[in-house]
C-alpha cells in the first residue's frame, strides 16, 4: 500500500469591503481575504496539501500569481485542477484534516456548507474533510485581524 502525507499553509491579508471566500463559501463579513484569486485560504492550504503529497509541487507553481488566467478565480476551480492532476498521477484521497485561524467572524455555522463545496469539488465524501477553526488569541497579524491562515494535512493512496 503507498500511502503519502502532504501539508499546506496559506495566508491572506484582510480588507475592508471585500468578498470573504473560505473554503468555497462565501461569508457574511466586513472584511475578506485579498490575493489575485478569491483568496481561498482553506482551499489553497489543502492544493498545497495534496500536491506536496504527490509530489507536484505547489500551487504558485500550478496557478501563478502572475498569470491573469486565475486573476479572481474560484478556488473551486483550482482544487478541481489539482484534484484531476492526482487522478492523473493514479492517487485518490484519503482524507483532509484542517484548521483555520482568525479572530472574526466565527465559522462553526458555515463549516457544514464549506465540507459540501469541497467534497463536491474534489469528489470525495464530505466526512473525509475534517475543518476546525481557533483564533489566534488577539496576537500577531491574525490577533490584529489583519489577516487570515490556513493549515492543511492529507493523507492520498496510491492506486494500480
Amino acid at each position: 500500500m503507498n500511502i503519502r502525507i502532504g501539508f499546506g499553509f496559506d495566508v491572506h491579508p484582510l480588507k475592508e469591503g471585500v468578498d470573504f471566500w473560505l473554503g468555497g463559501v462565501k461569508i457574511n463579513h466586513n472584511k475578506g481575504a485579498s490575493g489575485h484569486s478569491d483568496a481561498d485560504v482553506l482551499i489553497h492550504a489543502i492544493c498545497d496539501a495534496l500536491l506536496g503529497a504527490a509530489n507536484l509541487g505547489d500551487i504558485g507553481f500550478h496557478f501563478p500569481d502572475t498569470s491573469k488566467e486565475y486573476k479572481n478565480i474560484d478556488s473551486k476551480i483550482l482544487l478541481s485542477k489539482v484534484t484531476d492532476l492526482l487522478k492523473k498521477e493514479n492517487y485518490k484521497i484519503g482524507n483532509i484534516d484542517s484548521t483555520v485561524c482568525l479572530e472574526n467572524p466565527k465559522i462553526n455555522s458555515y463549516v457544514p456548507k464549506m465540507k459540501i463545496a469541497l467534497g463536491t469539488a474534489m469528489n470525495i465524501p464530505e466526512n473525509d474533510i475534517s475543518i476546525k477553526a481557533t483564533t489566534n488569541e488577539k496576537m500577531g497579524y491574525v490577533g490584529r485581524e489583519e489577516g487570515i491562515c490556513a493549515y492543511a494535512v492529507v493523507l492520498i493512496q496510491k492506486i494500480n
